[in-house]
């Protein structure tokens, strides 16, 4: 320091916000826990970039050619597979977690556009089960409120093995939100921390899941497809298993993915990004000759038309958001900046999910908050929305000629980053060059 000749400069490893955070902790003696997602940033789909059609690739003429949306999940066992208008779904959230006005909207939204909704933990709802008209139900390691009767209610069902935003931990829901309705579906004393396991409590592996599989087929009379969810930890692997084990369809869930509450070491630090994860689940796939053949489903910080077109392209078969989903029912609405703010927050940068306390009405179980959110409106918005993403995605593939969205593939894209096209296995822009498989040309 020189007289008045200096400046402050933040330190890059211990910036305002690490240096928060180790107070918060050393004055409280307990982790954080949050909602939302993955805030660092990490290789995305925003790295990638389509080529379209010019000379060389023949484009379609806008929307006097078609381009069909529609995709079946479960073709590989089931007897009923589910038909889908559009290739993006909604991704497990529990009533819980979610209001039930919050969870009727998620169904009215999703059934007005052709896609298909998931109960999340905690059981299946009659807001949702009577406004989706598509309804995956989650089959998760705590078992709250599962029963043979709605397994059979449901149109497909969804074995989670664990979940973007925390591979290898359970789910939590906080006191202030089970309220007497959630304690009784759930069967859990009332206002008291629910922690979910983090693994089945009746398989150890593979081969225990091959069983389990087989059993809700017994149960279902083999008509409802089967999911096997798994946060993006070892995304090769795992989707071998599943498939081994007998999966109809595998969902692949990427560390941009978000929850309702969990530690934010298991959002920031856990995890691969949905990049990476789909590149090696459509690998695996392709390695048993099962990719179309067995569905890949992707989630984990989907929020565009043009990020379901990219995972397509990479060879999934649709896409799931959750996050995108509740802010278009609502959530961090700038009507309620005042309100967030009240809150230590503000508007677009509120994230606690856990307490209960959301203004607009979709993440609590407080009667009066709850009230706020007017399910036809909110669906309403939501099937606009995905009407909105669904318009993108058949943009860009009649960009590059394609009559159907699954006809997208991998030498549609290049790479912007070096990292994302190793992750991706797409050439670097203006190179035949992917990092990792051989010299460039």
């Amino acid at each position: 320091m020189d007289g008045d000749n200096w400046s402050v400069r933040e330190s890059h490893t211990f910036d305002r916000n690490v240096i928060a955070e180790i107070r918060r902790a050393a004055e409280t003696g307990l982790y954080r826990i949050r909602g939302f997602g993955a805030k660092r940033a990490v290789p995305s789909f925003d790295d990638l970039v389509f080529l379209g059609a010019s000379m060389s690739r023949y484009p379609l003429e806008g929307y006097r050619e078609k381009c069909e949306t529609s995709v079946v999940l479960g073709t590989r066992y089931a007897k009923k597979p589910i038909e889908l208008k559009t290739p993006i779904t909604i991704a497990g959230m529990s009533f819980g977690s979610l209001s039930a006005n919050a969870k009727e909207a998620l169904g009215r939204g999703a059934t007005e556009v052709g896609t298909s909704t998931t109960t999340g933990d905690g059981g299946m709802t009659q807001e949702e089960r009577g406004h989706s008209k598509t309804l995956v139900y989650q089959y998760l390691p705590s078992r709250y409120g599962m029963n043979p009767d709605d397994l059979r209610r449901a149109d497909a069902i969804e074995v989670v093995v664990g979940q973007g935003a925390k591979p290898g931990g359970g789910g939590m829901l906080l006191g202030q939100k089970i309220s007497e309705r959630v304690a009784e579906m759930r069967d859990l004393p009332m206002g008291i921390d629910q922690r979910s396991a983090c693994r089945h409590p009746d398989w150890t592996g593979p081969d225990d899941l091959a069983i389990k599989i087989m059993e809700l087929r017994e149960i279902t009379g083999w008509e409802k497809p089967i999911y096997v969810k798994c946060g993006a930890a070892r995304p090769y692997f795992d989707t071998l298993l599943a498939v081994k084990a007998g999966a109809d369809v595998v969902v692949i869930d990427g560390m941009q993915g978000g929850t309702a509450a969990t530690q934010d070491v298991f959002i920031e630090h856990v995890g691969v990004p949905t990049l990476a994860a789909v590149k090696d689940a459509v690998a695996a796939l392709k390695e048993v000759n099962m990719h179309r053949k067995v569905q890949l489903v992707v989630g984990g910080g989907i929020r565009t038309g043009a990020d379901v077109a990219k995972a397509l392209a990479m060879g999934a078969d649709a896409a799931s958001i959750g996050t995108a989903a509740l802010i278009a029912l609502g959530d961090n609405d700038p009507h309620y900046d005042e309100e967030y703010k009240k809150l230590g927050s503000g508007a677009g940068y509120w994230e606690d999910y856990q307490d209960g306390t959301d203004p607009a009405g979709i993440t609590t179980q407080t009667p009066e908050l709850a009230a706020r959110l007017d399910p036809l409106k909110a669906g309403r918005r939501l099937a606009n929305y995905l009407r909105v993403m669904t318009l993108e995605l058949q943009t860009l593939a009649r960009a590059n000629g394609k009559s159907h969205v699954h006809n997208l593939e991998p030498d549609d894209l290049r790479a912007l980053t070096i990292e994302a096209a190793a992750m991706a296995e797409v050439p670097l822009a203006g190179t035949k060059w992917i990092p990792g498989l051989g010299k460039q040309d």
